[in-house]
């Protein structure tokens, strides 16, 4: 063979294993056959078992998330929006044969589940500039990427949006950006997600770049969505991109006022029966992602929906595989047949008896606890599951400590075996200490020491409470060139020479005590914080507690230090061991005034210990 030949051979081979390695590698197709919609990934039939992912994104774990998915059977996850982690998460998922629904967040118009959030699609021409060019930088960044299944734009967006010229307004937004997406990226399908049916109408008549219809429905819900889409005159395909038991939005309350959550047999029915009798069988659906696959969770949400609850198995788990792959439970969670506590109200520090019985078919050792959920207060106070004190045995039978609360509350009992299943039941009961009962609704219990700042990273209070000269002020809460200790600091920057200002860092954000929220830090002995400015001459005062009790929502302590910063980091303290900590709304507030030059102040590692 010639060299000339040789040559030819050599580049022919290099461009066919190019064209292998890169043309259809990452190709999602969307084809009707036989009056049934289907999806192709690389020219194979793709049947979507998925579930909704939201657990942290390292190099060190995910990959034993995603083989534990692998034993589920699920061949692809959902996320919202996309992070510094996301390319880690597409390559991990790439190496593990699993598929990624890739989310592109868009605002929504008015507060809700999702966040505080209340963005104006009529109005906002630089914001929607702002998500669009995000969009479309995510989809350039990832579109060659393997483990992209399709995009997913948008959530509940329409069911949080107030009105019709809104919605329109958004309408017309979300068909800009798609159609951008579709022209940069045409090898992958795009879905909107909403919840129910309420962007369904809207899609049909100004969205026609979006090719799947994709919706969060729950319960006996996903039977229905072909009819609706019948009903409307829509032939798309859809995905159910949330699943699992009725919610607390869909059940009815029991007598003392409390929704009444499903019990551990239907969540485990609605998955693994619900996915073959509601969803497996439609001719226009794709498939499915189970809500919600999180490990390490331990709140109010992870006992009703999620996989997992603090690293224990939940029915959700076993179910999705059941639903997946047909196989049943490896080992059986515990079932509890009774639970109830007294039909009655109780004070504070009553101890009450409670009705138990329990099975569990494999016979493992069992622990048994009791936990309580608070259904008043700031939406965090709401999520939390805090431990009861209790005692006794199940031979012998068990009572529970009322806590100290006062109204309606959820009290559970968990049983763990030896092969880390979790059971668990729940039941409505009233704390009642009597007509003069405090009206005081504290804030959710922390666990000492409990940071009000570090790092930047999650922080409980907002700095959104602007008084005095504000405009003179700059804040920056994740300011990441000079800090104390890790990788963030709070750098506070008044430009005015003369006036005066404050800062309150708060929860919720935005409020002056209209609404319930703050943290309680009772048991804190100190106060303590670290800071310094650009200028020895900078006096300040800081400290917490900022609404009083003429608001029905109110800081139930209010202390504060006045100091002259130095240019070196030093830690300043308060004693708060005989202060009433039960609500602290305002973590954080700094007053301080001009000096006649601009200067910034630095503070970091905020805490109550």
């Amino acid at each position: 063979m010639n060299t000339t030949k040789l040559i030819r051979l050599i580049i022919f081979g290099v461009v066919f294993i190019l064209f292998i390695n890169t043309s259809p590698e990452a190709s999602t197709v969307i084809k009707k056959e036989s009056g049934k919609w289907k999806l192709y990934v690389d020219s194979k039939e793709f049947r979507i078992k998925g579930v909704t992912f939201g657990e942290e994104v390292r190099k060190e774990t995910i990959g034993r998330y995603l083989k534990d998915l692998k034993f589920l059977g699920v061949n692809t996850i959902r996320t919202w929006g996309t992070n510094e982690a996301t390319q880690i998460l597409l390559d991990s998922c790439h190496a593990y044969g699993i598929k990624v629904m890739v989310g592109i967040w868009m605002r929504h118009g008015r507060p809700g589940m999702e966040g505080d959030d209340n963005f104006n699609y009529l109005e906002d021409v630089k914001g929607m500039e702002v998500m669009y060019n995000d969009a479309l930088q995510t989809v350039k960044k990832y579109k060659d990427h393997p483990a992209v299944l399709f995009w997913g734009v948008g959530n509940e967006v329409y069911l949080n949006i107030a009105t019709d010229p809104e919605k329109k307004a958004y309408s017309l937004f979300l068909e800009k950006v798609c159609s951008a997406i579709k022209k940069e990226d045409p090898n992958h399908p795009i879905a909107s997600v909403e919840a129910w049916t309420f962007g369904f109408n809207w899609w049909k008549e100004y969205c026609p770049s979006v090719d799947i219809y994709a919706t969060n429905v729950y319960g006996s819900g996903a039977n229905q969505i072909p009819e609706e889409l019948t009903k409307l005159g829509i032939d798309k395909p859809y995905v159910i991109t949330e699943f699992g038991v009725d919610g607390e939005w869909g059940v009815p309350v029991d007598k003392k006022g409390l929704k009444i959550e499903p019990g551990d047999n239907q969540k485990y029915d609605v998955i693994a029966k619900g996915y073959k009798d509601w969803i497996e069988n439609k001719s226009n659906c794709l498939g499915v992602y189970v809500f919600h696959y999180e490990v390490n969770k331990g709140n109010h949400g992870a006992v009703w929906l999620l996989l997992y609850y603090n690293g224990m198995y939940r029915p959700q788990y076993w179910a999705t595989r059941e639903a997946f792959t047909g196989k049943k439970p490896v080992n059986h969670v515990p079932v509890i047949n009774t639970f109830a506590v007294l039909d009655t109200t109780l004070p504070t520090g009553t101890w009450m008896p409670v009705k138990l019985d329990v099975l569990d078919v494999d016979n493992d050792a069992l622990e048994i606890s009791f936990h309580y959920n608070q259904r008043i207060g700031s939406r965090v106070r709401m999520d939390q599951i805090n431990p009861l004190e209790y005692r006794g045995s199940l031979s012998e039978g068990f009572e529970v400590k009322v806590p100290q609360e006062n109204g309606l509350i959820k009290i559970y009992a968990f049983v763990k075996d030896a092969y880390n299943n979790l059971g668990i039941a729940q039941t409505s009961f009233v704390v009642n200490n009597g007509k003069n009962a405090e009206k005081l609704i504290p804030g959710a219990k922390v666990t000492l020491p409990f940071y009000v700042y570090k790092d930047g990273v999650n922080p409980p209070y907002i700095p959104t409470a602007y008084m005095g000269d504000y405009k003179d002020l700059r804040v920056d809460a994740a300011h990441r060139q000079i800090t104390y200790s890790g990788t963030g600091s709070i750098k506070i920057t008044y430009d005015n020479p003369a006036g005066w200002y404050g800062l309150g860092f708060v929860d919720p954000p935005d409020d002056w005590g209209d609404k319930p929220g703050g943290y309680d830090v009772s048991g804190a002995t100190k106060f303590t914080f670290w800071a310094k400015a650009t200028n020895e001459n900078v006096i300040a005062t800081f400290g917490f507690g900022l609404i009083g009790k003429d608001k029905e929502f109110y800081d139930t302590e209010r202390k504060s230090l006045k100091v002259q910063l130095t240019n070196q980091w030093k830690k300043y303290e308060i004693n708060v061991s005989k202060s009433d900590l039960r609500c602290i709304r305002s973590g954080f507030t700094i007053f301080g005034g001009g000096i006649g030059e601009p200067y910034s102040i630095y503070i970091d590692d905020i805490m109550f210990e």
